[in-house]
């Protein structure tokens, strides 16, 4: 999940924290939030803005909803009673426009398999695997006018790592990964982009640093360099997608603090993931201009206790703080800033003040800091969630602070093809049978199936007809006759048709002794 860089010593264990009891319940979006939404298209970057196809300004105001990355392989909380859907009914109904999905390489491969799975809540997911789910979720996400962002969370089910590869999976392995998503949703505006490698982070201590660098110029611990890879394949081919880089905790990937009793030797080290401090100098160079968002993390004292959470001066100290690891790729027009991660389970009382105090510098409005907060899941141990222990009712004490800086999701974009299946499609035949017949008239009809894979709407069925013979009425259709040609349509009958459904047409003829066989009426449908 996160991990801080321990200063004045080796790394220290995190103290898991129990939330506190909040209130539940469901808190409406307010309407000073409703704006610009999620934008149309695929999005792109003007200078510290993200703006989209039209050249609008777009403010993601995301949560992350975690699972995927562990050995249950897909969403957590799918086992609860709260169907997959209306969880992200609420996501959406509270503000977050922005979906962020972690995951790890191990959920990729074939052969993986989802557990954790409510069948009876549920049903529609029995079966498939994690990447027929992940669809799924995007799908019914980009329904609702929200964003997604995929996120390389681990190697392996097994943990994060300080490196983008390990000894079971190479850099290869993650960079042919990353193209093969972004091939699979490539057309679907909903996935707007790649959250390259989560939390980078310092190993070893210096001059024997082992961990990620930035800036250092050693190909295998850069990770500004290996950014640039990783981005420019992905961009390669998917030129649409936004490339998120997160910051590292040490520039220069170990701990120099450690091996030397000399402080001015120490250097400034920060939560995994948030230090984005030599981006400036070294920035990443990708080879489509206009796609690269900066993504710090940041937390508070229920990951870890930072020095400056005790300074005298806290709460005063923290945009300092903040300009000095990220803020001022966005102050100084950089580069958009979207916090990928950021949450405390607020049960001390100096974490409330740092939430309040973060999300104020984020800004206002639609021209604010993006983010996406950690996490709707309540069994995030040290941060705990949006969503209560039911999965279902609402922290309403976290989601109070964050609510002035949502910005919901309106409309419904395209969610794009299903890359599992073919696109849904709509075909239809028609039958005839004759009902009855009398000298000089009868009465006949047409039955309409839609035999494809989607709804026709509208629907219509077409027949020619000896000359002379004139129709009167018709049932469940309007019958419409001009010379040889006659139609039967909506609107006596629903307009639309679904796939497998069917409706029957009924006619009375008159003029015609001789009824007409089935293959003299060459009916066509739809």
């Amino acid at each position: 999940m996160f991990r801080p860089t321990a200063l004045g010593g080796a790394l220290t264990a995190l103290a898991t924290a129990a939330a506190g009891v909040l209130l539940a319940a469901v808190v409406t979006t307010s309407p000073a939030a409703a704006a610009a939404g999620t934008g149309t298209g695929y999005l792109h970057t003007s200078g510290n803005q993200i703006v989209d196809s039209t050249g609008a300004t777009v403010r993601l105001t995301g949560i992350n909803w975690f699972g995927m990355e562990t050995d249950n392989k897909t969403f957590h909380g799918l086992w609860s009673s709260n169907p997959w859907r209306g969880q992200l009914d609420t996501m959406a109904r509270l503000g977050y426009n922005t979906l962020r999905v972690p995951y790890s390489n191990d959920a990729l491969t074939p052969g993986a398999t989802a557990t954790g799975i409510n069948d009876f809540v549920n049903p529609d997911l029995v079966g498939l695997s994690p990447l027929q789910i992940l669809d799924k979720v995007i799908g019914y996400a980009g329904s609702k006018g929200m964003r997604v962002i995929l996120d390389r969370h681990r190697p392996t089910s097994a943990g994060q790592s300080p490196l983008w590869y390990t000894s079971t999976v190479s850099e290869a392995t993650w960079i042919n990964d990353w193209t093969m998503l972004a091939q699979r949703y490539a057309g679907n505006p909903t996935v707007i982009g790649a959250d390259l490698h989560n939390e980078p982070h310092a190993e070893g201590t210096n001059p024997a640093a082992t961990g990620a660098c930035w800036g250092c110029g050693d190909p295998a611990r850069d990770w500004r360099l290996a950014a640039e890879r990783a981005g420019n394949a992905i961009l390669g081919v998917q030129p649409n997608w936004l490339i998120f880089v997160e910051g590292v905790s040490c520039p220069s990937g170990g701990l120099s603090n450690v091996w030397d009793n000399d402080p001015s030797n120490d250097e400034d080290c920060g939560w995994w993931g948030g230090n984005l401090s030599k981006a400036g100098q070294f920035p990443v160079r990708l080879n489509v201009a206009n796609r690269l968002v900066y993504s710090p993390h940041e937390y508070a004292t229920s990951v870890y206790r930072q020095s400056w959470f005790d300074a005298p001066d806290y709460r005063a100290n923290m945009p300092a703080i903040w300009d000095r690891y990220w803020g001022y790729l966005y102050k100084q027009n950089v580069a958009p800033i979207m916090m990928g991660e950021f949450g405390s389970t607020l049960a001390d009382p100096k974490d409330r003040v740092w939430l309040e105090k973060l999300m104020a510098y984020t800004g206002t409005g639609v021209t604010g800091m993006s983010f996406t907060y950690w996490s709707w899941n309540p069994n995030s141990g040290d941060t705990g969630g949006i969503a209560l222990d039911d999965w279902t009712s609402i922290n309403t004490t976290k989601q109070a602070i964050l609510q002035p800086y949502l910005i919901a999701p309106t409309g419904g974009g395209s969610t794009g093809p299903d890359p599992t299946t073919p696109a849904p499609t709509g075909g239809c035949t028609a039958s005839y049978r004759q009902v009855n017949a009398w000298q000089g008239g009868f009465q006949g009809e047409l039955t309409v199936t839609n035999t494809g894979s989607a709804a026709v709407n509208p629907w219509s069925v077409t027949w020619g007809w000896p000359a002379g013979v004139t129709l009167s009425s018709g049932w469940n259709a309007t019958v419409t006759q001009s010379g040889t040609t006659v139609t039967a349509a909506a609107p006596n009958h629903a307009p639309s048709l679904p796939a497998g459904g069917s409706v029957t047409v009924g006619f009375t003829a008159n003029g015609s002794a001789t009824p007409p066989t089935t293959t003299k009426l060459n009916a066509t449908a739809c």
